[in-house]
């Protein structure tokens, strides 16, 4: 049983690249046309050179495929599959059945992969997309642990891959609905407006016919709350928690199997996914950063291995609070986010070494940095990071030097050898380009009980046995 591949997406050719840094096996991307990614970053010249790259490092790359095809869509098909074929990716993830069969008959040598949005998520299921020419299956983020147990061992000749981080959707394997009725944008042709994350408010119908929203007011506040109860689970209450912006009752928490990890591993699946395309280059290093090392730490130790500090650096990520997805099967009331949609996290990107201009590293800012203030560079090969305050910035391109420095269009520093606390050729072994920095970002009192209160949600579902 070989070790499983950890695959990062790639929603741009940095983040591909920073991908491959951190520590990813492999990588998946989309085009705008034919992939439920339409706002995809890359262009066809960037899909081949970040081909290229990944090849040249003897690692793998993916492309999507895995729209629900209209027949305006099945025009274009022939010239795609031609495209593919010239790029040659190491797999084409695939949702209908219609271009899968096409894919076969137009370009037998690409190996085609079952998308998730296919929603696979049982035995008889992998069967069938085997006997029909899948290399690799795409597990449903649906699929409990002891299904996809039950999977691997009756189906060991087919590649299995499952979701272990990143975003969970309100409708089945993302196969939703509500953004085509709410904002006319099909989440099945990759435009989800994901109406999910929205706020709503309550409403009552007057005697006369008139709707208006439900006012909470200080006089009435505390004397009742709202809860959803579905008939066929008496005991279980879903609030609905309302503030001056609204509630969120259909936004779910972001999954982390991180505590689960070495119960996945066991399983010898042959690759381990995570979403993210539309996410930063500060998210594709920290997952894959902290994935990259509990994967290689659990084989090198595994009665001593403990998910604790990498569930550390899962932290300094925005996220909505973390779960277990449907690891266990069925979710609970813990794993929905009912009181706001924003991310909580004590990090935010700071930027990103973007080159080395001989000795001077150029900086490009992703979000302000005040004279003083620490940020801090996470080197690819370990979980340490390289602290560095700077009391003053100096502008790449004028020169100019100020003591604050905004986010902007391409905006860069330069850092000069003489800031850094070590030698400048250590500094650049352990941080070459593309290297990410971080920020401390304290948290207002309101949002430092929300991100204490997310954690111990998810300690409440990791403990359960």
């Amino acid at each position: 049983m070989g070790k499983s591949e950890l695959l990062l997406p790639a929603g741009s050719l940095v983040k591909l690249k920073t991908a491959l840094l951190y520590g990813a096996d492999a990588v998946y991307a989309g085009t705008p046309d034919m992939s439920l990614r339409t706002q995809s970053k890359f262009s066809l010249e960037d899909l081949k050179e970040g081909i290229d790259f990944v090849h040249r490092k003897g690692k793998k790359i993916y492309l999507t495929l895995n729209l629900f095809i209209h027949n305006r869509e099945a025009e274009k098909l022939p010239q795609f599959v031609k495209t593919l074929r010239d790029l040659a990716p190491d797999g084409v993830l695939i949702s209908d059945p219609g271009v899968f069969d096409f894919v076969g008959e137009h370009a037998p040598e690409l190996n085609r992969f079952v998308s998730t949005q296919a929603n696979v998520c049982s035995t008889p299921a992998v069967r069938f997309w085997e006997k029909m020419g899948a290399k690799l299956c795409v597990l449903g983020r649906e699929t409990s642990f002891e299904e996809t147990k039950e999977i691997r061992k009756a189906c060991p000749d087919i590649k299995l891959e499952t979701f272990i981080h990143g975003s969970m959707c309100m409708s089945y394997s993302g196969r939703c609905l509500i953004s085509n009725f709410l904002a006319d944008r099909s989440a099945n042709m990759g435009k989800c407006a994901h109406c999910c994350r929205w706020h709503y408010t309550l409403n009552i119908k007057l005697k006369d016919g008139t709707i208006k929203p439900l006012e909470i007011t200080e006089e009435n506040k505390d004397l009742f709350e709202f809860f959803l109860k579905e008939d066929y689970r008496q005991d279980q209450y879903y609030e609905i928690a309302e503030d001056d912006k609204g509630g969120y009752i259909l936004n779910s928490k972001d999954m982390c199997l991180m505590p689960r990890l070495n119960e996945i591993l066991d399983l010898g699946l042959d690759s381990l996914k995570v979403e993210g395309r539309n996410k930063t280059e500060y998210y594709v290093a920290t997952v894959a950063r902290a994935y990259r090392h509990a994967i290689d730490d659990y084989f090198k130790n595994k009665e001593n291995w403990k998910p604790d500090i990498y569930l550390k650096e899962l932290y300094c990520l925005q996220n909505r609070g973390y779960c277990l997805g449907f690891f266990d099967g069925q979710l609970t009331n813990l794993s929905q986010n009912y009181e706001y949609t924003r991310g909580i996290g004590d990090y935010v990107f700071a930027g990103s070494i973007v080159k080395w201009d001989g000795d001077d590293a150029i900086f490009e800012i992703r979000n302000y940095i005040n004279s003083g203030e620490t940020i801090e560079f996470l080197i690819p090969d370990s979980l340490e990071t390289v602290h560095l305050s700077l009391k003053s910035f100096e502008d790449a391109e004028t020169g100019l030097v100020t003591e604050r420095v905004s986010a902007g269009e391409g905006k860069k520093i330069r850092i000069r050898p003489q800031t850094w606390n070590k030698s400048i050729s250590q500094i650049k072994k352990c941080l070459p380009e593309l290297v990410i920095a971080r920020k401390y970002m304290p948290l207002s009192g309101q949002n430092a009980k929300m991100n204490a209160d997310k954690k111990e949600d998810f300690e409440k579902i990791c403990a359960k046995e």
